[in-house]
């Protein structure tokens, strides 16, 4: 049953990729698509006329990535993009996240459910401001696995010493962000080195390619490592006379197995009860793992509704007071005081912003207090007060319950990603408001 060190064809490795403006990320994700033959012969030909009216002797394999208008046009990844290809050892979801600054928002949303960032950096200019952002993004989202790409080595003459000395600096960071895992590889996606197949001009190298880590990094982590979380979806209540007594609870196992006689709490009443039975596609079965979907039985009449979380020990404690990290997505300014939804898993609640204690200089890490509000893009701490309690586990301890949404409820737009707890694993200590819901 464990996922962890699946390198076969029916694993599946979601990854991120952010670099800087002008670093060659499109050109990597060109590369890495077009050598792994995952291009169809179409695209290929579109591409090499493209490249042709353009004057350009070889195919612009970025222009495999900036699909949007807008990007062919400024040269620049906008939006994010997600890419579908497979090896014969493994299937990949790529999701092409922007480099500049301004779309920090962007590489927030494509790597929040991303097991491995590819963080790309020039050889001719090292760690700079946007790598340093790029890595401190994916150590808040807790990513389990990053690679530095240090693109352009052709231009450094294969040098073996500005490879060491990018990839000290950047593990080094990285490291101090909490950042476990961080394997370096040096590449030029133009000419293809390192990047599907081995460069014969860093023989000083000894390394994997960038596909070849990709295709072995293990995937995933063994379910029973963390306890059960189950949302509940949608509760089923036949009306046939056949299934009268029948009473189930679907949804999607966000974390953990659950066997039947296993004992679960229900949140965020505190009721009791063991599983008395799992339905998978209506078979009925005695375990079920994430992230399946599944229908549960409970041994006891429970009164439970969508959006109510059957957990097993050690289970969160409801609460409507939350503290978390996020990072504003909408262009217009989250303030104190605004009264928004939060989305947690199937629950959604009113709730009140009570405090933005600080904004999260994300360039250097420092805690700027005293913001007025978090504009787009900003990274920053608050305080909510929900109308209901919600059962949270810390975004560190389990990224699937302990992430939310803040939305609008005038017109239903996502205004916020929020994380519970502190980021970078900082200690603050807070006296929370004892403030009801207004």
């Amino acid at each position: 049953m464990s996922t962890t060190t699946e390198t076969s064809a029916t694993s599946l490795l979601r990854f991120a990729t952010a670099g800087s403006v002008d670093d060659g990320k499109s050109t990597l994700v060109g590369r890495l698509l077009h050598d792994s033959k995952s291009v169809l012969a179409d695209q290929l030909e579109a591409v090499e006329h493209a490249s042709r009216n353009r004057g350009q002797d070889a195919p612009d394999l970025a222009l495999l990535t900036d699909g949007l208008r807008a990007e062919r046009e400024q040269g620049i990844t906008i939006d994010v993009a997600y890419r579908y290809f497979a090896t014969a050892r493994r299937r990949f979801i790529l999701a092409d996240t922007p480099g500049h600054v301004q779309y920090t928002r962007n590489m927030v949303t494509g790597a929040s459910t991303a097991e491995l960032a590819v963080v790309l950096v020039d050889a001719r200019n090292g760690v700079v401001e946007q790598t340093r952002r790029h890595a401190a993004v994916a150590a808040l989202l807790r990513v389990p696995h990053v690679v530095l790409a240090v693109n352009k080595m052709d231009l450094v003459d294969y040098a073996e010493p500005v490879f060491a000395a990018i990839a000290e600096e950047f593990t080094t960071y990285a490291a101090s962000l909490g950042v476990k895992d961080v394997v370096a590889v040096p590449i030029s996606a133009l000419a293809g080195d390192n990047v599907v197949e081995p460069s014969a001009h860093m023989d000083w190298y000894g390394g994997p390619t960038l596909l070849e880590h990709l295709e072995t990094v293990p995937v995933g982590s063994d379910p029973s490592d963390e306890p059960a979380r189950f949302p509940v979806q949608y509760v089923i209540r036949p009306q046939s006379e056949e299934y009268r007594d029948y009473r189930g609870y679907a949804g999607q196992l966000a974390s953990g197995v659950l066997r039947v006689g296993d004992a679960v709490t229900v949140l965020p009443s505190g009721h009791t009860t063991t599983v008395a039975g799992i339905d998978a596609l209506g078979t009925p079965t005695d375990i079920a793992w994430a992230p399946q979907s599944v229908t549960v039985r409970l041994a006891d009449d429970i009164d439970i509704s969508r959006g109510d979380l059957i957990a097993a020990a050690p289970a969160p404690v409801p609460t409507k007071d939350i503290e978390a990290t996020v990072c504003h997505l909408n262009e217009r300014a989250l303030l104190p005081g605004a009264k928004v939804l939060l989305k947690h898993t199937t629950r959604t609640v009113r709730a009140l912003v009570k405090e933005i204690s600080y904004r999260i200089d994300i360039d250097t890490l420092e805690q700027r207090s005293g913001a007025q509000g978090l504009e787009v893009n900003d990274i920053g701490h608050v305080v909510l007060r929900t109308a209901e309690p919600l059962a949270l586990d810390t975004y560190t301890d389990n990224r699937r319950t302990g992430s939310f949404l803040l939305i609008d409820p005038a017109d239903g737009t996502t205004l916020t990603a929020g994380m519970a707890g502190e980021a970078f694993d900082t200690v603050r200590a807070t006296e929370p408001d004892e403030e009801d819901w207004v």
